[in-house]
């Protein structure tokens, strides 16, 4: 048996072991499963995993993961609904493609509990939605905020104990409406992790995306929107990789529509034996005249032997936009640092103050006061560690 049948075979005995679902999603989980099959695990012979061996995850995780539920903790302000999945049928599973993605197919596979949220129609939330997921498993959050209305969701993922996390988020932002999502991931060293996003935002409405990435041993992030006429969608990052870690940002934004705005400015710290990916791919439809795009990746690496692969990218189908890309890697400042010296601080402090400021940007954005307050203890605790 091969390395690729005997994986497989784990995964079919989980799946042809799990209790019957209603009809329409035993149908979404019988498609997914084998479109997993013949997909199987990406490897670097894939273009889109070029830089990540996706096959190792699946040598690790084997069947013990597939029956591993994440532990959720869903906090729900007044004024947002919590749903069951046959309520959701209408959406689950309709923009996260499993097409393409092996592992948004593996998460379909499994299918069995979600984290649905409905926000009414112009109904404005002042405090946060907040899906607190610990212990790895098939991760599946569904977020649908209404026309003209509001509301600002946390993604936080924790977990100590050596796992896989596998997990899709479908948000659809209706017409007029205005979605801030975070997501931090903030895992021990010993975990694999990987994520969807896949936002759908609609006419006129505002969506941004902040992914914030601490922990794990091999993390992959994909984060996608598809922008209707005159939306506006924001995908700001921020990973700190250290030691022999490894994260992978792959970004899409699809202008399918015209008049469409777009911002994205994903940043890098990388010590020791890090690896770090940024993949980001803006495409502008033909019909999507008049758009405004501009995405920047800035890398910042503390040691020789850290490494990062950028590729930002532009596919433009249209005559009438502005688009600009760029990534920058670089060291940190020798006069700034030798500034700060001359007043008196000392060699590492300054080295630990530098490194701060560059990650400070993406902190600045943050909206919410408790969990940007927590980001940037979390910063100062682990820059202070790399002046060691």
């Amino acid at each position: 048996m091969t390395a690729v049948s005997e994986q497989t075979a784990y995964w079919l005995e989980a799946f042809t072991g799990q209790k019957p679902a209603s009809p329409w999603v035993q149908e979404l989980r019988e498609k997914a499963f084998a479109r997993f099959v013949e997909l199987g695990f990406p490897t670097t012979h894939d273009e889109e995993w070029r830089f990540t061996n996706g096959r190792r995850i699946g040598q690790i995780a084997r069947g013990e993961f597939s029956k591993v539920s994440p532990t959720v903790a869903t906090k729900l302000p007044a004024g947002a609904r919590l749903a069951t999945i046959e309520e959701a049928r209408e959406h689950l599973g309709r923009y996260a493609s499993f097409e393409r993605h092996p592992f948004v197919a593996l998460n379909t596979a499994f299918l069995d509990q979600a984290s649905v949220v409905f926000i009414d129609r112009g109904v404005v939330i002042a405090e946060p939605i907040e899906f607190v997921y610990q212990s790895g498993g098939h991760a599946r959050t569904l977020v649908v905020a209404g026309a003209n209305s509001q509301c600002t969701i946390v993604e936080t993922y924790l977990g100590e104990h050596a796992h896989l996390t596998n997990a899709v988020t479908e948000i659809v932002v209706d017409r007029g409406a205005v979605v801030d999502h975070y997501k931090l991931q903030n895992e021990s060293q010993h975990v694999f992790h990987i994520a969807t996003l896949q936002a759908q935002v609609g006419k006129s409405a505002n969506f941004s995306s902040h992914c914030i990435s601490f922990g794990g041993d091999l993390v992959r992030n994909e984060a996608n929107a598809v922008l209707s006429e005159g939306s506006d969608v924001t995908l700001n990052g921020l990973y700190l990789v250290n030691g022999t870690q490894h994260v992978d940002n792959h970004t899409v934004i699809d202008h399918a529509k015209p008049h469409g705005t777009s911002h994205e400015l994903y940043k890098g710290v990388l010590n020791g034996k890090a690896v770090a990916v940024f993949n980001g791919r803006i495409i502008v439809r033909k019909d999507a005249q008049k758009t405004d795009s501009k995405q920047t990746n800035k890398n910042l690496v503390l040691s020789d032997d850290a490494m990062i692969n950028t590729k930002p990218e532009l596919q433009i189908l249209a005559d009438d936009v502005r688009c600009t890309h760029g990534a920058t890697i670089g060291q940190l400042d020798a006069e700034a640092a030798f500034y700060l010296q001359s007043r008196g601080i000392g060699r590492n402090e300054a080295r630990s103050m530098l490194t701060y400021a560059f990650a400070q940007d993406i902190i600045d954005r943050i909206k919410v006061p408790a969990l940007k307050e927590s980001l940037e203890k979390t910063l100062f605790e682990k820059f202070h560690e790399y002046s060691q």
